[in-house]
């Protein structure tokens, strides 16, 4: 793909940051986007945007999208090309604590984006979705055409109402967009409230950590690289017009594997070089049993096919955190 401007959201975000340093990579100009908020320290998304930093083709504005009124000027003075939305607010259990943020920033937020995709002609907008939208679904592996009307947690359902929206105006102003319902992401630079996280950090010092259902529960986990990966390959394929005319389409973006809780355990275990001390919980109520991921027809659109075993993602991002902690 020859070189473009593209719009970042969220850029000081885990997935956010290693999306922009890709296309930094690539030749790319990028414009990125984040309002650094609290939810986890600031100075993790500081020390991010200081990689970015470095790319002379960065350029980097702090607004929360939801003020439309100083998000809008700024991306219309950029021209993007390209949309690579992933700010949101993030976190499936704390949608329990402070329903109020999801609704600012994943629905108020990302009316902005489409708003600024809208007013300002772009060749392709992909946007964050979530694995959370499958929700209370049994079958597996999980297919972007399955219902997904029973979501179990705040998080999930802003998720699914940013599918209808983008559905929306991809009928009404055929702005060619692709949902990416992303499953279980981790790696380096990753959210300390994700499990990669946590629990390396509590096997690390010697800490228990607390597990939620070991014996049924199982995860899709998506090591970063690969994910980003399969972004830059979707990005210069615009989504064509559907059945109903709508240049709209949700792809799943996942390992293609469910990983047993079990076994993500052992393999944090082995990166760490220590076993964890186990303190078994009741699974909780905006849990899921099982992720999977059928990525089919992202194969078949992109070629993509991940790379990242759980054994080696785990040594990788622990390799990442002892750098992390010796900083």
């Amino acid at each position: 793909m020859k070189p473009k401007r593209i719009l970042v959201t969220g850029a000081a975000g885990f997935i956010g940051m290693h999306q922009a340093e890709r296309l930094l990579q690539a030749g790319h100009q990028v414009l990125g986007l984040d309002n650094l908020n609290s939810y986890y320290d600031p100075a993790l998304k500081e020390a991010r945007l200081s990689v970015l930093g470095n790319h002379p083709d960065f350029r980097f504005e702090r607004v929360s999208l939801e003020d439309e009124a100083k998000a809008l000027p700024i991306i219309a003075a950029f021209r993007p090309q390209y949309i690579a939305h992933f700010a949101a607010q993030a976190g499936v259990r704390y949608s329990l604590k402070a329903p109020r943020e999801y609704t600012r920033s994943n629905i108020e937020g990302f009316l902005t984006i489409l708003e600024a995709a809208r007013a300002n002609p772009i060749e392709h907008l992909v946007y964050a979705s979530s694995s959370s939208v499958y929700g209370a679904n049994t079958k597996v592996p999980f297919l972007e055409d399955d219902p997904v009307d029973h979501p179990v947690s705040l998080y999930a359902a802003t998720k699914r109402a940013n599918e209808l929206m983008a559905e929306t105006y991809a009928h009404l102003h055929r702005i060619p967009m692709t949902g990416l319902r992303f499953f279980t992401v981790y790696g380096p630079w990753g959210r300390p409230d994700m499990a990669m996280w946590t629990f390396t950090a509590r096997v690390h010092a010697g800490e228990p950590i607390e597990v939620y259902d070991e014996a049924r529960m199982s995860r899709d986990f998506t090591y970063i690289d690969d994910v980003v990966e399969a972004i830059e390959r979707l990005l210069p394929l615009p989504t064509p017009p559907g059945p109903t005319g709508s240049p709209h389409r949700v792809l799943n973006i996942g390992n293609n594997r469910p990983e047993r809780l079990a076994d993500f355990i052992a393999a944090i275990e082995a990166a760490c070089g220590r076993p964890a001390i186990k303190l078994h919980k009741p699974r909780q109520v905006t849990d899921v049993e099982t992720t999977y991921a059928d990525i089919s027809k992202l194969m078949a659109l992109t070629g993509f096919r991940p790379k990242t075993s759980i054994q080696d993602g785990a040594r990788l991002f622990a390799d990442w955190y002892r750098g992390w902690l010796a900083r």
